[in-house]
């Protein structure tokens, strides 16, 4: 990492999960991007969200990853949501548990989010080499 940053514990394990989910080429690049500016949120990112709530034993990974889909679609963030179409399939969720989510999308988010959420899915299993 370019950066030099000191690395806590709690970022030491919250990037384990995060590499986990998303897939260590992809956190590594941005860790590897990330200028003095961008760090923080980095840092933010994987202390929090990373370790503070997908380590929490409450929910497994694939609940958290049902949950992010969802809320993501409804936000219209097409580059996470990306992301974690990616993270759903390392986290075991097969193409038509994510047909079903995107079509509940389309009923609580609106069809436009649900029309995105397949086209993005698409674009995600063509880089995966998924049929």
């Amino acid at each position: 990492m370019s950066t030099g940053k000191p690395r806590s514990e709690r970022f030491e394990r919250g990037l384990k999960t995060r590499r986990e989910v998303l897939g260590a080429d992809y956190v590594d690049g941005s860790l590897e991007k990330a200028d003095e500016f961008g760090w923080a949120m980095q840092q933010f990112t994987t202390e929090w969200c990373w370790d503070g709530t997908w380590n929490r034993p409450g929910l497994d990974r694939r609940s958290r990853s049902v949950l992010n889909l969802g809320m993501i679609a409804a936000l219209n963030r097409p580059h996470e949501l990306k992301v974690h179409i990616r993270g759903a399939l390392n986290n075991g969720l097969g193409k038509d548990e994510l047909k079903e989510i995107f079509l509940q999308i389309g009923t609580y988010c609106g069809v436009p989010a649900a029309m995105d959420s397949f086209r993005i899915a698409k674009e995600v299993f063509k880089e995966m080499g998924i049929d």
